[in-house]
């Protein structure tokens, strides 16, 4: 039996300085030291004067120098490289790996690399770099300082492409990542403005608007104090979308001042009903207040905690229709008081049951929804439980079938 030659790969010392290497290439998402990171490992480990990273530019159709090492490695990123008529066009198009020991008289060689720069290319080794079944670019080593490159050499550089195309890779998605967050950041900020500015603006004309109206209600008759009436009702209805907008606006931003005292929950519950009949009675519904005795208290803002329950039983009135039922609910456990809303409304599907507590969210489409509002009520009444360190949940049969929304709170003391 023969035996096999060792190869450079079983090498204890170059495994270890590979082992290392892949340790520095995935220990960070910086773009830049990733790639000097490469660039480095592959003057050392091949012993060469230099070496370049060339990415595929898609747009342009061509390879442009993305790092490179050695003199006038800046002007290189002002030259692009073809697919025909250049080494690392033919390794990128071919998928090969390419040893070219007399780049001068290597056809495939493109000299205006050199003449632009003051390197000059003796020997150059290139390889291709892969994500999955993708080429991506090429990762070439120059100028090896004894002699010529081998294929041993080329085993290691391969090694080194695999590992360099992973961390960059990594590098473009987190790159990606941030952008996309920027992005949502500066979008975020521009709809916090919009709302603060919207919310300021329309408060002044609104103010002149419900006054007028409520002066000619009390001082007109028949037709005239009619139309003032329905003025009144819609500038009312404004108020409460900027009220909205300021409440979720400031919520968002972490600016809603909040002054804990321990409430009485049942008390809190009678109140928003009692402020919620005309509008059950205007619409024929049935509201039953279901709430035991037990004085369970917690500790929550006296002006933000029925806001939570206005906004959830305004939205079971505003999707149930007439002639239904709405019952309102309060169980207590040890720790915690566990409030519902419960209606016979056209229902919740079980894929909106998360969504329907998001920022204007609506379940219908905007242009053929036929129960008003802009999504905000349940968006706000989530964010105010959460601040009390409650959970706001609903659960619903489907179509027709109704709906309940839970509010979890924790028991004061």
């Amino acid at each position: 039996m023969g035996t096999q030659s060792s190869g450079p790969l079983d090498d204890p010392r170059l495994l270890s300085r590979l082992v290392d290497m892949c340790v520095t290439l995935n220990s960070s998402l910086e773009p830049d030291q990733v790639l000097r990171g490469i660039l480095t490992t592959t003057a050392e480990l091949l012993e060469c004067e230099a070496a370049s990273v060339l990415l595929y530019n898609a747009q342009r159709g061509d390879l442009g120098f993305m790092a490179a090492s050695g003199p006038d490695h800046n002007r290189l990123a002002e030259i692009p490289v073809p697919l025909e008529g250049s080494l690392a066009g033919h390794i990128f198009r071919t998928g090969e790996v390419v040893i070219s020991n007399d780049v001068a008289n290597d056809p495939r060689h493109f000299k205006k690399v050199g003449e632009k720069t003051s390197f000059a290319p003796r020997t150059l080794l290139g390889v291709p770099l892969r994500r999955g079944d993708q080429t991506t670019g090429v990762l070439e080593a120059l100028n090896k300082r004894h002699g010529g490159f081998t294929e041993a050499d080329s085993r290691v550089l391969s090694v080194v492409a695999s590992q360099a195309a992973v961390a960059m890779h990594n590098v473009q998605l987190v790159q990606d990542l941030k952008r996309a967050h920027a992005e949502l950041s500066r979008v975020d900020k521009v709809k916090s403005r919009f709302m603060a500015l919207a919310s300021h603006e329309l408060r002044t004309p609104l103010a002149i608007i419900t006054n007028y109206a409520e002066s000619l209600i009390a001082r007109a008759q028949g037709t005239v104090s009619a139309h003032a009436g329905r003025v009144l009702q819609a500038a009312l209805r404004q108020r409460e979308i900027i009220e909205s907008l300021t409440n979720m606006n400031l919520l968002e931003l972490g600016t809603m001042e909040m002054n804990r005292v321990p409430l009485p929950l049942p008390q809190v519950l009678r109140d928003v009903c009692s402020a919620a009949g005309p509008d059950v009675a205007a619409k024929g519904l049935q509201l039953n207040v279901l709430i035991s005795k037990d004085p369970i208290e917690v500790n929550a803002d006296a002006a933000l905690l029925p806001m939570v329950f206005k906004n959830v039983l305004s939205n079971a009135v505003r999707f149930t229709p007439a002639g239904g039922t709405i019952d309102v609910m309060l169980q207590t456990k040890l720790r915690e008081g566990v409030v519902s809303v419960r209606d016979t409304g056209i229902g919740i599907p079980a894929g909106e049951l998360v969504n329907i507590f998001k920022d204007f969210y609506q379940v219908q489409d905007h242009m053929t929804r036929r129960h008003g509002g802009l999504g905000l009520g349940l968006a706000i009444a989530r964010k105010i439980v959460e601040l009390h360190g409650g959970r706001i949940w609903a659960e619903s049969g489907g179509g027709d079938k109704g709906a309940t929304v839970h509010v979890m709170l924790p028991r004061a003391g």
